[in-house]
């Protein structure tokens, strides 16, 4: 019995967690298809209920206590987002089931096989910052993947995020997969409980600022997994194409600001300094870019339209995470250079190179320890939706087992399988004292179960 409502809800996910692993795999996508059906029907009172958060928001955003940005996530309604939230699990169920699959199978003797097969990680702690359709796009991949989740939003979208919640839970009531399967939280206080639950959770994934991601990690023994900021850098070489260098420039900044992949960090090879550079800051001034440029770009830009957006940079500019019209501006001598910057400053998220060189490429490829790197690509590409991967349930830039957007992939881990189909099973005595092992591969079409 759990002796507080964190441990409940922790408990209560372990056990649909459990159950759901004797339920056929091809129930996760009837559930899927159920969930997308009910938020279907449900679209108006949910962009009701969403726009009564943004309602209550905007007051915050005025006094200053909420971010321009988060209040931008918050948005269901704009640009098509709730039809693309649905087509997420339309795309999430045509994917294949990433579990059961088979990486590495050996005889070790006869009658006796190992199997390396993907499975679940269990229950997933998910905590990402104002935006509502997270909840959707997480609990599609958690259903198909199969992990249990607990999610909690920021509280901006604490309306949102319930109804959606209720919407999940009483579809799944109708399905083989328990309604607990995915739960939300909404205070603060239940999340302190739950990053204490290590017992029953095994992976807790931030989605937000360093402030946020810091918190958690400072406040639990579960692993966590994501990232804390998104300072993102387009790099000029030396052979950049001038229409290149534009398009891709302009889009990583200003397609989405408030998003993690956008570009904070135009670097620029001292070669372009007087040629190249000056027409990208032009590019860049007329969408409304303000440049925080460092004393070579700036001195070159002076007498053009860009100078009247342009400004002397701080240090601090080239380790800050702007999420708004701001980009920081610096002259390298090289590619190797670049990267050097890159490693140290950035974030380790997305990071892309102009060039027509292709050493250039091959460096970047090799020396940039990013997620994503990019060659001739806006940085917006880091996304789950356009790697094809469904959706995604957040990015991560860390060093484990799951690296840049994480979609199905990254939600699974292994487990080793050994059958012995010897009349009176196997023993090591049988190998290490008789015949030795013969360690011969098998075939990996095949689960051993």
């Amino acid at each position: 019995m759990a002796s507080n409502p964190a441990e409940a809800i922790a408990l209560n996910a372990r056990r649909a967690f459990e159950a759901s692993q004797l339920v056929a795999p091809s129930e996760r996508d009837i559930a899927l298809t159920a969930i997308r059906t009910a938020l279907s029907e449900k679209r108006d009172e949910v962009l009701a209920a969403n726009k009564a958060d943004m309602d209550a928001a905007r007051p915050l955003v005025e006094a200053g206590k909420l971010s321009a940005s988060l209040f931008s996530r918050l948005d269901l309604g704009k640009k098509g987002k709730y039809d693309s939230m649905l087509q997420g699990i339309t795309d999430v169920a045509a994917l294949p089931l990433p579990t059961g699959q088979v990486t590495f199978a050996k005889e070790l003797g006869p009658g006796l096989a190992l199997h390396r097969v993907t499975c679940p990680v269990g229950v997933l702690l998910v905590i990402f910052e104002a935006r509502p359709e997270v909840v959707v796009n997480i609990a599609a991949l958690a259903i198909k993947s199969g992990n249990a989740a607990i999610l909690k939003g920021g509280k901006e979208s604490t309306l949102t995020a319930t109804l959606l919640s209720k919407i999940i839970a009483d579809a799944l009531a109708k399905t083989q997969i328990p309604s607990t399967f995915v739960q939300t939280v909404s205070t603060r206080s239940e999340i302190s409980g739950l990053l204490a639950q290590d017992k029953y959770i095994d992976l807790v994934m931030p989605r937000g600022g360093n402030e946020l991601v810091m918190s958690i990690k400072n406040q639990t023994r579960i692993p966590v997994m994501g990232h804390a900021d998104g300072i993102c850098a387009v790099y000029l070489d030396k052979s950049a194409d001038e229409n290149k260098a534009i398009r891709v420039a302009v889009e990583s900044k200003i397609d989405y600001m408030a998003a993690c992949n956008a570009a904070e960090t135009l670097l620029v090879n001292e070669s372009l300094v007087n040629t190249l550079w000056p027409k990208v800051a032009n590019a860049l001034a007329a969408v409304d870019v303000s440049l925080r440029c460092d004393a070579v770009t700036l001195a070159a830009i002076k007498g053009q339209p860009a100078e009247a957006k342009a400004q002397a940079a701080a240090a601090a500019d080239f380790d800050t995470e702007f999420l708004g019209p701001e980009i920081a501006v610096k002259v390298v001598p090289s590619v190797g250079d670049a990267i050097k910057h890159i490693n140290e400053h950035s974030s380790h998220h997305t990071d892309s190179i102009v060039t027509e060189d292709e050493t250039s490429m091959s460096a970047w490829a090799r020396g940039l320890d990013s997620a994503n790197c990019f060659i001739n690509a806006s940085t917006r590409f880091a996304d789950g939706t356009r790697y094809g991967l469904g959706t995604e349930v957040g990015i991560s830039t860390g060093k484990t087992h799951a690296r840049g957007p994480v979609g199905l992939d990254g939600l699974v881990i292994y487990k080793y399988v050994l059958r012995s189909e010897k009349t009176d099973g196997s023993l090591i005595a049988d190998h290490e004292k008789g015949q030795g092992y013969t360690h011969t591969d098998l075939a990996r079409d095949q689960p051993p179960f």
